[in-house]
């Protein structure tokens, strides 16, 4: 499973931007993985309630996916993609 990340999280994988890791059957799961390897990461991404936080998009294999108990295709390339703001 290939896993693209925006800057926004970067600090937490070392300024790793392309993870490759084993396969997760949903979102929620390879959230608790991403976390377990890369301690912080999602916190900053999914909330108290286990969505993603409002200015985080998910991406898998080019489809926005917002279900994070949906099921993840084997080999599945994951974009998180952050909004942009300023004023």
């Amino acid at each position: 499973m290939r896993i693209l990340l925006p800057t926004h999280v970067q600090s937490y994988t070392g300024g790793t931007a392309e993870l490759d890791l084993p396969d997760a059957p949903t979102l929620a799961a390879l959230f608790v993985e991403l976390d377990a390897r890369y301690p912080g990461l999602r916190f900053r991404v999914i909330d108290e309630q286990g969505a993603m936080r409002p200015h985080f998009k998910a991406f898998v294999n080019g489809e926005i996916e917002r279900d994070m108990r949906a099921a993840l295709p084997a080999g599945a390339e994951v974009m998180l993609v952050a909004a942009l703001s300023g004023g």
